[in-house]
């Protein structure tokens, strides 16, 4: 991908519209896992989760800082914490993303960070080990 003009990987991988394509082909994965849309609190209804997660991965990409403005810090582990998430959660979340990765086929750097990301996200929101909590 060219240079952005404000050199975000927000804006070079194609700003809020790859991010939503993102989102939604997760989700699409998400809904089809029998186990892992069982965790979710409103089931199928997965709107405001997808609204959620992609006002927080376009901020920490370098788009918009809306999901600061609308929801505080992140504080993700804190915002999980009561949801019990273990290694196989973990494992299903990561190959509903990775699905989606491969999907919208982001350039490679760009498909390596965020698949970066997301493995370190997802392992910090592990919270079933008694070690853990």
């Amino acid at each position: 991908m060219a240079q952005t003009a404000d050199g975000s990987i927000f804006a070079a991988v194609g700003g809020h519209d790859t991010f939503t394509r993102l989102v939604d082909v997760f989700y699409q994965h998400v809904d089809a896992d029998a186990e892992l849309i069982a965790m979710y609190p409103d089931g199928h209804e997965l709107e405001g989760a997808k609204h959620r997660l992609q006002m927080f991965l376009e901020q920490y990409f370098g788009g918009p800082s809306t999901y600061q403005e609308q929801r505080g810090h992140p504080r993700l582990r804190m915002r999980h914490f009561d949801y019990p998430i273990d290694f196989d959660a973990r494992d299903r979340w990561l190959r509903c993303m990775r699905a989606a990765l491969d999907e919208v086929s982001l350039p490679p750097l760009y498909d390596e960070m965020f698949w970066d990301y997301f493995q370190r996200a997802a392992t910090a929101m592990v919270n079933t080990n008694p070690n853990i909590r």
